[in-house]
């Protein structure tokens, strides 16, 4: 049996080309890009010819991409570096419908001294950038919005939200670890001073991302050490992870984006034919890989356990937050109820599917419903 693999929202198989730029970086070229030696130097240039691809991908200059970790520590590192090194200023605005971990980071800083501003968001996950202006006070340090939603799609219109936050002298950040190389993002036309990027939802490795800060931004490190990425970020670079950002952002193409645009419209279409199913989130301004649907009365955990048994997997959400219970805060967000957010899938595509893959989920996806709704006590 094939396995159809649609939980690309939550990680993506590495691209076998990604694997072999950054395989000599383990074996031949190994040195640690802090040393003066030729194989220190060797990792030295790799790394900042990644930096130098990754901030032109989104025009920025090398000199403004930070390397961390992954988009969670990049997040952390935006929201509490600023909030430390602005004594002056504690407001925070944000929306409901962010990962868990600018959420979570909130909670933290407000537990310090921080005050935050969570903004509402209409049925399909957009912010009004009226209400960011109407938010913004004497006190406000920064505005954090996502820029694509991981759970539904909706691409917020960071130009308006960021127009906004310039005249008023604001710091813009957003998260954007599912948009990056799925939809334009230009840190200069989005007037954006911080960004979140990472690699291993773009076909690169796991534990790597950046954080592009605007020069002359002044952050506080979160992390103290030897004093690498500028004194910004310690710790000893993870080069074969940073030339492996670098090559999958390079061989990300626009075709890419229209090839899963056709399949995701071909997936949205072929669902919504089932009876008492609607989408949640936007039919424009989506992601092209998204697709997350409220199917009425049945669990969602179930229909996902149905969907493996024919090989196919998918997600009911955030892959970070798939341990806990309560429905999804995005959905509740947007104003599904409790039994719709839980009864609702994530199907997230990669250019690595097919459309048979397609043709296959909606050849099996009617029936497991009609079973599941024959079982369930709550009726349409």
């Amino acid at each position: 049996m094939k396995l159809i693999y649609l939980d690309n929202a939550a990680t993506t198989p590495v691209d076998e080309r990604v694997v072999e730029a950054m395989t000599p970086y383990f074996s031949e070229k190994y040195g640690n890009a802090s040393s003066v030696h030729l194989k220190g130097q060797e990792a030295k240039r790799a790394m900042e010819e990644a930096r130098s691809l990754i901030a032109r991908s989104i025009g920025a200059s090398a000199e403004e991409i930070y390397f961390t970790s992954g988009g969670t520590e990049a997040n952390n590192f935006a929201l509490k570096g600023l909030f430390f090194e602005n004594k002056g200023k504690n407001h925070i605005i944000t929306t409901k419908i962010e990962h868990d971990c600018v959420l979570n980071t909130c909670k933290w800083l407000e537990k310090r001294g921080a005050e935050v501003t969570y903004l509402d968001v209409n049925s399909e996950g957009f912010v009004n950038p009226e209400d960011v202006r109407k938010a913004i006070k004497e006190n406000t340090l920064i505005v954090s919005a996502i820029h694509g939603n991981n759970e539904i799609g909706t691409i917020q219109d960071l130009e308006a939200i960021g127009k906004i936050c310039r005249e008023k002298n604001v710091l813009f950040h957003t998260d954007a670890c599912q948009s990056y190389t799925k939809t334009r993002l230009n840190v200069n036309k989005q007037n954006l001073d911080l960004v979140t990027l990472n690699a291993h939802k773009i076909h690169g490795p796991k534990g790597v991302g950046a954080l592009y800060i605007r020069k002359g931004i002044k952050i506080t490190p979160l992390l103290h050490g030897g004093g690498h990425e500028k004194g910004l970020r310690s710790g000893t670079e993870n080069v074969p992870g940073i030339v492996g950002f670098a090559k999958a952002a390079k061989l990300a193409k626009d075709k890419h984006i229209r090839y899963m645009e056709k399949l995701r419209d071909k997936l949205i279409e072929g669902i919504l034919k089932i009876e008492n199913t609607k989408i949640n989130g936007p039919k424009e301004n989506r992601l092209c890989n998204n697709v997350n649907v409220c199917f009425g009365n049945i669990e969602g955990e179930s229909i996902g356990g149905y969907l493996e048994a024919y090989g196919i997997c998918s997600s009911t959400g955030s892959a970070c937050s798939s341990h806990t219970l309560e429905p999804s805060h995005v959905l509740r967000a947007i104003g599904r109820s409790h039994l719709e957010a839980n009864s609702s899938i994530r199907l997230t595509l990669s250019r690595e599917n097919t459309e048979e893959d397609i043709n296959k989920v909606l050849e099996v996806l009617p029936g497991i419903v009609i079973k599941l709704r024959k079982m369930s006590p709550f009726k349409i």
